[in-house]
């Protein structure tokens, strides 16, 4: 066995765990989301006339629709064991779909302050969330740009292709800080403290994260495979 082959081996049963624990952490998320929204909050529902349940489509599709399934495009592309244009396509049409749900999440917060006659974007939560998914389009746009349009050079790829990934990364981990201090500033708002309702959002919060911090290890450990 090569030296190749034994550095092979020794990254890819991490970078296997890791994936799984990420799709672990992801999916306890979203089913902590739903208890809380559905249980807690009066339900999910963009067309009601309470003006509370359209703001609820704002949190779920802000983390299931956008961090979940951009966290599913990125170990799609680097961990999933398939052929490199397939694995592209997969990468590009997960970040769409979360991009044009991010859009409908941002609608939603948008409709329930104009309902409720509250000013908009006033909160570093606001300020974090609306440059990440600003800049999450433009990177969207750059990754189509750069490597879908056959007539970039491969020369040219190879030197966009780290930055890319980085600017990946740290967006994710933007979304989360985002998400994070969301859920902080409702908690906040609701005065709550020692309530069920308030220890459920922590450990929401912290499933979030952790669902951030082994994407993050998964594609890292998968680039040495």
């Amino acid at each position: 066995m090569d030296l190749i082959e034994v550095h092979r081996l020794r990254y890819t049963r991490p970078a296997s765990y890791m994936t799984i624990l990420a799709q672990f952490f992801g999916i306890l998320a979203i089913l902590l989301l739903l208890v809380w929204l559905l249980h807690y909050r009066e339900g999910i529902d963009i067309e009601s006339d309470n003006p509370f349940r359209i703001f609820n489509v704002h949190p779920f599709l802000m983390f299931f629709g956008f961090i979940f399934l951009s966290g599913q495009g990125m170990m799609a592309y680097k961990t999933v064991k398939a052929e490199r244009p397939v694995r592209k396509y997969v990468h590009m049409l997960l970040h769409l779909v979360a991009l044009c749900l991010g859009i409908v999440g941002l609608h939603a917060v948008f409709k329930f302050h104009n309902i409720k006659q509250t000013p908009h974007l006033c909160s570093i939560h606001s300020w974090i969330g609306i440059g990440t998914f600003s800049l999450f389009c433009l990177q969207w746009l750059f990754g189509l740009t750069m490597f879908l349009f056959p007539r970039v050079s491969s020369e040219t790829r190879a030197m966009a292709a780290p930055w890319h990934v980085t600017g990946g990364r740290v967006l994710l981990f933007m979304a989360i800080c985002t998400a994070v201090t969301g859920l902080m500033e409702k908690a906040t708002f609701l005065e709550l403290k020692l309530q069920n309702e308030a220890r459920l959002i922590n450990f929401l919060g912290l499933a979030i994260l952790l669902f951030g911090i082994a994407v993050d290890l998964s594609i890292s450990l998968s680039r040495y495979i």
